[in-house]
This record gives structure tokens, C-alpha cells and sequence, in this order.
């Protein structure tokens, strides 16, 4: 019995095992999944963004209208890198995840069949047991029963090992597979950042290079001209205005006896 009960020991601790990753790698899945639904939603904030930077340098004056519409580029192509870095991640990190509870399935399978067998084996010495005390000297009985319990060790036996190489596969498995997940997820993002270095720092050197003074001449000269304007037609109103008045008192009857 002393047999029995140290692989029931042994059947726990591998149920705890197999408890213990479906758990981790239920909460790895759940995190990362949120983390590239959130990725997902930032890059449709910078689009809005983008949209509306292309809107405002409409009616900006030309330094500033060019230098906001490159910017706005740049910032379009981040977000081009980001929705690759979301669907890498998806793909790469995400399903990857989600599918691993087939894995979990296969395993606790055999941890079943292992329970089965074993339980057998528990049923045979129990039944050896009570026939040796019940009837010790029917011999033909306790020998077939003895038969019975020696097939139950030996499935048992076969079945522990088959379950033993199941559960250090499955260990293998899982330290190679969180090895690849983790690190695709850091590939996926040092590949984005890097690329979205890049680009943001040309959008740097596009804002720094922003020439104010242009648009400031171009702004004083629009303002300079339009008052010209104003200026040339208050002069033609007024001289309109004294026409008008000697027209007026030239068919006046009585301007005459003044």
C-alpha cells in the first residue's frame, strides 16, 4: 500500500503542476491579450491625431502648413509600424496562448488514465486483502487474486512511466514555449520602437527646423497689404462722396440766392 500511496503523491504533485501553467499561462494570456487591444486603441487615437494636424496646417500660414503636414507623415507612419506590431503580436504572442489549452487538455487526459489504473490496482489488493482474511485457506482464489494484482501493478507500473515521460514532455514544453512566446514579444517590440526611433526623430529635425520668421514676414506683409487696401478705398469713398456733394449742389435751384 506504501507503493500505492507514494504514487498517489506523485499523481498530485503532477496535477498541481499542470493546475499551476494553466493558470500562469491563463493570466500571460489574458494580460497580453489587453496589453495589444490597448496598443490597438493608441494607434487609432494617433490616427485621430493625425487627421487632426492635417485639418489645422489647412489654414496655417506656409512654413507652418508644410512643416505640420510632414510631421503629421511621420506620425502616420509610427502608426503604420504599430498596426504591424499589433498583429505580430497577436499572431506571435496571443494565439500562441489561447492554443496552449490543448496542450493542458492532452496532459490532464493522462493524469486520468493514470487515476484509472491506479485505481484498479488499489480495487485488486484491496480484494487480495479481504480474501486472505476471509477465506485463507482457498488458496485457488487468493492465487488468482494475487494474479490479479500483479497485472494491476505491472499496467500500473507501465502506466506511471508512460505518465512520468508524459509530464517532463510537458515541462520541456512549456519552459520552450514561454522561451519562443517571450521572446517574440520582445522581438516584435524592439522592432517597432527601433523603427519608430527612426521616425520619430525625423519629425524631430522637422519641427526643430521650423522657420517662424518666414511665417511671421508672411503674416506682417499679408497684414501690411490688406491695410494698403483699406486705405486705397477709403480715399476712392471719400473722393465718391464729394463728387456726389458738387453734383448735388450744381442741380440745387436755390444754391444760387445762397
Amino acid at each position: 500500500m506504501n507503493i500505492v500511496l507514494s504514487g498517489d503523491s506523485q499523481v498530485r504533485v503532477m496535477e498541481n503542476t499542470v493546475t499551476s501553467t494553466e493558470k500562469s499561462f491563463g493570466q500571460f494570456c489574458t494580460l497580453l491579450a489587453a496589453y495589444t487591444r490597448k496598443t490597438a486603441r493608441l494607434r487609432d487615437k494617433a490616427d485621430q491625431l493625425v487627421k487632426q494636424l492635417l485639418d489645422f496646417a489647412n489654414a496655417e500660414q506656409p512654413e507652418l502648413r508644410a512643416t505640420v503636414r510632414d510631421f503629421a507623415e511621420d506620425l502616420a507612419k509610427v502608426q503604420d509600424y504599430r498596426q504591424a506590431e499589433v498583429e505580430r503580436l497577436e499572431t506571435k504572442v496571443v494565439t500562441p496562448l489561447k492554443l496552449y489549452g490543448a496542450q493542458i487538455k492532452h496532459t490532464r487526459a493522462e493524469i486520468k488514465k493514470f487515476k484509472r489504473v491506479r485505481s484498479n490496482e488499489i480495487k485488486q489488493l484491496e480484494k487480495l486483502e479481504k480474501l486472505r482474511q476471509k477465506s485463507p485457506s482457498d488458496r485457488q482464489m487468493i492465487s488468482q487474486a494475487e494474479t490479479s494484482v500483479q497485472r494491476a501493478s505491472v499496467d500500473a507500473s507501465r502506466t506511471t512511466h508512460q505518465l512520468e515521460e508524459t509530464i517532463d514532455a510537458f515541462q520541456k514544453q512549456k519552459l520552450k514555449d514561454l522561451q519562443k512566446i517571450f521572446l517574440d514579444f520582445v522581438t516584435i517590440e524592439m522592432v517597432f520602437h527601433a523603427k519608430a526611433v527612426e521616425v520619430y526623430s525625423s519629425a524631430f529635425r522637422t519641427l526643430e527646423n521650423y522657420d517662424m520668421e518666414r511665417d511671421m514676414e508672411s503674416v506682417q506683409s499679408t497684414i501690411r497689404s490688406q491695410g494698403g487696401e483699406e486705405e486705397v478705398n477709403e480715399d476712392n469713398s471719400v473722393e465718391e462722396e464729394q463728387v456726389e456733394e458738387l453734383r448735388g449742389q450744381d442741380g440745387d435751384p436755390n444754391s444760387s440766392r445762397k
